[in-house]
């Protein structure tokens, strides 16, 4: 894959804040109550997580130092926790201004760090590119929820490609953080952008092997689908024991979600 830039990524951000900024803004109030797949979360509930989230890495890009001193002394007296908690008392519009503004103030502070700036984070340091990146999966991620709590569809875009790119990057994590020894061969990627381009990771003789759309793949990685709900081509050893675990995010291991032609 051809490397990118911290502008060309930023802009992607902005992009995928902006579909689903445009996708929840004329919901009606009751819509924002509608329950998720996440268990317990409403559509509100992931709005308030992606601009909590987003807050937080805005301040982290700002003051990277800060971080390493602990949430307290980076967020002062107006950080009290639980982001459903700290904004059961926004209406909508409230949680709509909050998120503009944490996001707003997120990409300000990406745009004055050089590419090869690390960032401090929950996990492991982060280059500034993967950071950005995975921001840009957490919202699709997140906005795929919306979507599917709205029964709605939207048109997969190219800026797939990042999920995807992350995807592909947590294959060992994926393995690691549930205790299992990853495979010690590589896999191979192909996937179908959805502008008709072909993006591939991974060596051509490689034994795992993955092809088909790039939508289908995101979906998988991020655990909003199940392999088996999908139109994956999988191939190898290992390919589909991946697949099973993939886990595009960070954090401890999460439950892959049941396959609904069971």
């Amino acid at each position: 894959m051809a490397p990118v830039t911290l502008a060309e990524l930023c802009a992607d951000l902005a992009a995928e804040h902006e579909e689903l900024d445009d996708l929840v803004a004329p919901l009606p109030v009751d819509d924002w109550s509608r329950a998720t797949l996440a268990a317990g979360w409403t559509v509100r509930d992931q709005i308030v997580h992606l601009a909590s989230v987003d807050e937080i890495a805005g301040r982290v890009a700002a003051a990277p130092g800060a971080f390493t001193e602990g949430l307290p002394e980076l967020f002062g007296d107006d950080w009290s926790g639980d982001p459903l908690t700290r904004s059961a008392e926004l209406d909508v519009p409230g949680v709509l201004a909050w998120w503009r503004a944490a996001r707003t103030e997120m990409l300000a502070g990406f745009a004055e760090l050089s590419p090869g700036v690390r960032l401090p984070w929950f996990g492991p340091p982060m280059g500034v590119l993967s950071f950005a990146t995975a921001r840009l999966m957490e919202t699709w991620a997140h906005g795929q929820d919306v979507v599917d709590a709205l029964g709605l569809h939207r048109a997969p875009t190219d800026r797939l490609r990042h999920v995807a790119h992350l995807g592909v990057r947590t294959r060992e994590f994926s393995f690691r953080v549930r205790g299992l020894e990853p495979p010690s061969a590589s896999a191979r990627v192909e996937l179908a952008a959805p502008s008709g381009a072909i993006w591939v990771w991974g060596p051509d003789d490689a034994p795992d092997r993955v092809r088909g759309r790039a939508e289908d793949f995101c979906l998988v990685v991020t655990q909003r689908r199940h392999l088996d709900d999908v139109g994956l081509e999988v191939r190898g050893p290992s390919a589909r024991d991946w697949l099973l675990v993939a886990q595009a995010f960070a954090g401890g291991p999460t439950e892959t979600p049941a396959s609904r032609r069971r």
